[in-house]
């Protein structure tokens, strides 16, 4: 195992004085509760908003997550920082972050500092708050980031510090993001932008995730600019095809990340190379600009077939 050890005595003794308290109800509900930060959960609430609300809507929250995405392990391969129950036998590893690989291979459970779910979760439910500025909305953009924070160093794969950084990257991004957008009005350069502050990770980056957010951030620039210009589709307030639009989607993610698998066996994928790295990222590219970009092609034969009806 390799990365840095760091941490305030007062970090560790919450954390096992947490986990002590917990039992298996608290686990649970711990477990319940981070899922709101991991990246599937934030795909699919991206996708609501994109597919079936509002895509404007989702365009601007969508970038915000996945330049958070993308920035966060940025700065986790620069500290390296080793997850709180490497180094502490007090604290039990609850719910690993790649529950396929071994707790403590790190190209697959990533670093700890700062944390990924954290700032998912600002830039997700408090975009959506400052987005629409409706006072629910809003109190959940506070309260929701503050459990998944408080979850993941419950569950020992975060420091308090991890997810206090965490959260300050987080409102940095859906602060900054939109600002830069709007004094930025060649939205290319704007994109050219975004891609160069996050290409420096291609040269010392050496977990997975970053791959991931780098390949879906130009796979949604791409997708996007594609829609805007070809597809145009139209969003809809019909439940019936919220839940179709929301169900294929997300299974053509699943699908479209499956078959791209196909041609590579499970121990290059999983190598942790540079040239596994690189098709990681385009898989994910190819993902997005899939389900983004070519995917709502199809909502205007779905649209046909209700009028028909």
């Amino acid at each position: 195992m390799d990365g840095n050890t760091f941490f305030f005595e007062w970090e560790v003794s919450l954390i096992e004085w947490i986990q002590s308290w917990l039992g298996t109800v608290g686990v649970a509900i711990a477990s319940a509760i981070t899922m709101l930060g991991e990246d599937l959960v934030c795909v699919a609430v991206l996708g609501f908003l994109y597919w079936c609300w509002n895509k404007e809507f989702g365009k601007h929250v969508g970038l915000n997550v996945l330049v958070g995405i993308t920035l966060n392990p940025l700065i986790k391969n620069i500290f390296i920082r080793r997850r709180p129950y490497f180094d502490n036998e007090g604290i039990k590893c609850l719910k690993a972050v790649d529950k396929s690989a071994d707790i403590y291979n790190i190209p697959a459970q990533g670093y700890s500092f700062p944390s990924g779910h954290s700032t998912n979760a600002v830039t997700l439910y408090t975009s959506i708050g400052k987005y629409t500025k409706k006072k629910l909305l809003m109190v959940l953009g506070v309260v929701l980031p503050l459990l998944v924070g408080f979850s993941r160093f419950a569950l020992g794969v975060h420091y308090p510090t991890d997810v206090i950084c965490g959260w300050l990257l987080g409102v940095i991004v859906i602060f900054l993001v939109p600002f830069l957008q709007k004094k930025i009005k060649n939205r290319w350069l704007f994109y050219a932008l975004l891609v160069l502050v996050a290409l420096p990770g291609w040269f010392y980056c050496r977990s997975a995730d970053y791959f991931t957010g780098f390949g879906l951030l130009i796979g949604f620039i791409l997708a996007t600019e594609f829609e805007a210009r070809v597809v145009k589709f139209e969003n809809t307030r019909n439940v019936l095809r919220w839940i179709l639009r929301l169900a294929l989607g997300i299974g053509l993610y699943f699908g479209v990340n499956k078959l791209l698998k196909l041609p590579f066996n499970k121990d290059f994928l999983e190598s942790a190379t540079m040239l596994s790295f690189a098709v990681r990222a385009m898989r994910y590219c190819v993902i997005a600009f899939v389900t983004m970009g070519l995917y709502p092609l199809l909502f205007r034969l779905g649209d046909r077939i209700f009028k028909k009806k």
